[in-house]
């Protein structure tokens, strides 16, 4: 083992005094780095010094690489409010709104837009959609990085639900997982080629992420997340599901990309945090630049949970596909949590974070759900402009999940599911159909956003827990 090495030592090798030296000889205490002789720990931080900058996001080494870059070059003000556009604003609480406002005030901020559904976040708000020049913030992007919606559509009648109720909520709690401890096993796991992907090898911070993605792939996480047997409801004759109108049997679920996304989340975002340091009220804006090596990292790291998000959905209704012994008519799928390259009306390229909003391009398909007592709608996007081109991705929470456990009793949501002849696996009161708003009113808000194709009624539901 390694001499010791001292704060006098990095001193010595011009470390400045302060934060930096701390979190150097912090750093050194760790296993594998303690294997270090005393040369190598000494020419490792004379090459941190001279080049913090080559270090910054390196699995050991950011935070120490940040705390030794000039102060000034990491302290931003911020601007004047850019004007955004608001959506049903009478249901979207003021914290909501003072968030958004403060978004806008970021030097990068080119346009936003506020969804009916927002409520209070982190950073950018639930529902927010911010347009930024060359900039990716990633709690404007969310900790479940691409967050998701995906609809099976069945050739079989609503009737199928009401005969084989028991049947269907079997095939519920045989075939999915929830949370961090209830996966699949060995043996019941489905391979996909998102886990052989070369980012897991080729970015430093992702190389320990594996194992952490293929123990979870196929499950599905907790809170608000679930997955759904319900009726669906198609509407529009001309849909391009080019499933014929009438009733069907209907297969929903919603999750997002598990540990993987949120440790890419916070890694990033305290990245960001140490090279962008913003005022107290827009600290959890800190951003990213897309020229930067940690931008780079970050986009191809937020685009590989995307896609293994959208792998643990396709699990989930492989599974159950082949349990129910039939094959869907049509899917759709569309996500949010994500940060996408565009082009405004104006011809500039942006980068549009939708943070718990959904993609309405012209012509492109999503689901917006409504809560557990109320339907859901499959829109096509309509492209406005002023929204961004971009919609509500659900009903938003009319309660914060504290407020739901001290106003709603179990045995009063579980008798308002009956009346609804929901049946409900898992959940709790924090996601009760009473915390949610209405769904119809939040639609209205947003008639010119989308076109409604269709709609989905929930009747089993399962969510995390209860089994």
């Amino acid at each position: 083992m390694a001499q010791q090495l001292r704060g006098n030592d990095l001193r010595q090798l011009g470390f400045p005094e302060g934060r930096a030296i701390g979190l150097a000889l912090a750093q050194l205490q760790r296993k594998h780095l303690k294997k270090l002789s005393h040369t190598e720990q000494l020419t490792l931080l004379q090459n941190l010094l001279a080049n913090p900058n080559d270090y910054l996001t390196h699995l050991d080494w950011s935070h120490t690489a940040a705390a030794l870059l000039p102060p000034p070059s990491r302290h931003i003000a911020l601007a004047e409010r850019k004007p955004y556009a608001l959506f049903g604003a009478e249901h979207i609480e003021q914290g909501a709104i003072h968030q958004m406002e403060t978004a806008m005030k970021l030097p990068v901020t080119v346009a936003g837009a506020l969804m009916p559904d927002a409520h209070h976040g982190y950073g950018l708000p639930i529902g927010g959609v911010l347009a930024t020049d060359n900039a990716v913030i990633p709690y404007a992007v969310g900790v479940d990085i691409g967050c998701r919606m995906a609809l099976s559509v069945f050739a079989l009648p609503p009737k199928h639900l009401e005969q084989r109720v028991q049947e269907l909520r079997k095939l519920l709690i045989d075939n999915t997982r929830f949370g961090n401890r209830d996966v699949f096993r060995h043996g019941q796991k489905l391979d996909h080629a998102v886990l052989d992907r070369a980012e897991f090898q080729e970015i430093g911070f992702l190389r320990n992420k594996l194992d952490t993605a293929a123990t979870q792939i196929g499950s599905s996480g907790g809170g608000n997340h679930f997955v759904e047997w319900g009726v669906v409801d198609i509407l529009d004759p001309a849909n391009e599901l080019g499933v014929p109108v009438g009733q069907y049997l209907g297969l929903l679920s919603h999750s997002g990309s598990r540990g993987l996304g949120a440790s890419i989340a916070n890694h990033y975002t305290k990245l960001a945090k140490d090279v962008c340091q913003l005022p107290t009220e827009a600290q959890h804006l800190a951003w990213l630049s897309l020229e930067s090596e940690a931008g780079q990292e970050y986009w191809a790291a937020m685009n590989l949970a995307g896609d293994y998000a959208s792998a643990c959905h396709h699990q989930i209704h492989q599974r159950l596909s082949k349990a129910l012994g039939e094959r869907p008519l049509a899917k759709v799928e569309n996500h949010h949590n994500f940060a996408w390259k565009e082009r405004l009306a104006t011809g500039q390229e942006v980068v549009v974070h939708r943070k718990g909003a959904t993609p309405a391009g012209a012509g492109v398909l999503g689901i917006i759900p409504g809560s557990m007592t109320a339907p859901g709608f499959i829109v096509r996007g309509r492209g406005e402009a002023t929204s961004l081109a971009s919609a509500s991705h659900g009903a938003g929470r009319a309660m914060s999940r504290t407020r739901a456990k001290q106003e709603l009793g179990e045995a009063d949501v579980r008798r308002y599911l009956q009346q609804h002849h929901i049946e409900l696996i898992g959940g709790g009161v924090d996601e009760a159909p009473q915390a949610y708003k209405d769904i119809h009113a939040v639609m209205a808000s947003q008639h010119d956003l989308v076109d409604v194709l269709g709609t989905f009624t929930p009747r089993i539901v399962r969510m995390e827990g209860g089994v």
